[in-house]
């Protein structure tokens, strides 16, 4: 991949920067309405409510980061996936955890090739008794060749329109926050021995959040936001059966009502939408045709991770599936 240092963006006459020749290279599908937007996350399998709609277009219309926060398992990773899909767009993915730092995010240089180089060439000066040679070599040595591309390079150099997903930021530190302000505010990376790379065409960029720590202002300064939480009963019902459309509907509610019990447990890892959806597929299977106590002791495994999670599980929802008499006794 050939890298492009473009010169600054020109200013207009009050200072602002000029996007012309960002914006010329976008994709000439852009969305028309946010109704528009909705029906193509649909149409790849993701149903979207009315904000993350709205986010979803903002994000592609203004070319704004989006910041998405919620609980673990709502879907925040998926929806910059099926906006993936939904534009065509290729996904470059950044997964975030404690320590990741500029090498594995930006760019690193690769050092054995340098040093392959700086072999040759030094062995072909001591023969040849010139030190321009070196000279060259010590240049060459810091150009494209010898540059690996780690996720927001690939995404900022890339020719075509991409989907940049900064998966789980909040895993990180506030100094990798620090390093991803010009990326997120001006689209280019500075690496000192090249000079600037500007994006040629501007990313979607998907930063997911778990909200495990407050993240920066200067970070939430330059994103859209939006909080996703846990879908209400019927939302999720439309998501199970979306996924497991065979799935008769007295069971997918029976499955959704179940899911939402179990959420408002005191639980180390409440059930992720993904897991309802593995769960109506795993009843499908095993041709179950009632959710009862039985049926949730054998497959509870799907839902709940943790072991005394599994065991509050069975003492506070199994009791209710059980029926009344057994509750009853129970809570006698």
């Amino acid at each position: 991949m050939a890298y492009q240092r473009h010169q600054r963006p020109q200013l207009s006459p009050r200072g602002t920067v000029l996007y012309a020749d960002l914006v010329s290279e976008q994709p000439h599908d852009q969305p028309a309405d946010v109704a528009e937007v909705k029906r193509r996350l649909a149409d790849v399998g993701y149903l979207a409510d009315e904000p993350a709609a709205l986010v979803a277009y903002l994000a592609q219309r203004l070319g704004k980061p989006v910041l998405v926060e919620g609980p673990a398992g709502v879907g925040k990773t998926e929806l910059a996936k099926a906006i993936s899909r939904a534009t065509g767009r290729e996904l470059v993915r950044l997964q975030c955890y404690e320590g990741l730092d500029e090498a594995k995010a930006l760019y690193e240089w690769n050092y054995r090739k340098q040093l392959l180089r700086i072999q040759v060439e030094g062995r072909t000066d001591s023969e040849a008794g010139d030190g321009d040679s070196w000279a060259a070599a010590r240049d060459d040595i810091f150009s494209e060749e010898f540059l690996l591309s780690r996720p927001l390079l690939a995404a900022i150099a890339s020719e075509r329109p991409v989907v940049l997903l900064i998966d789980e930021i909040d895993k990180t530190d506030q100094e990798f926050e620090a390093m991803l302000l010009e990326v997120l505010a001006e689209f280019q990376i500075s690496i000192p021995e090249l000079g600037v790379i500007e994006a040629r065409t501007r990313p979607v960029v998907a930063l997911t959040s778990n909200n495990s720590r407050e993240l920066t202002e200067a970070l939430k300064r330059r994103c859209l936001y939006l909080w996703l939480d846990y879908p209400t009963v019927e939302r999720e019902m439309e998501i199970v059966r979306l996924h497991a459309p065979e799935l008769d509907e007295a069971l997918a509610r029976r499955l959704v009502e179940v899911v939402h019990m179990v959420r408002q447990l005191d639980l180390k890892k409440p059930p992720s939408i993904a897991e309802s959806i593995d769960w109506a597929r795993a009843l499908l299977l095993l041709g179950a045709e009632d959710l009862d106590a039985s049926v949730l002791e054998r497959t509870m495994s799907i839902i709940v991770k943790h072991r005394s999670d599994i065991d509050l599980v069975a003492e506070r929802v199994g009791v209710k599936l059980a029926g009344p008499q057994v509750e009853a006794e129970a809570a006698g």
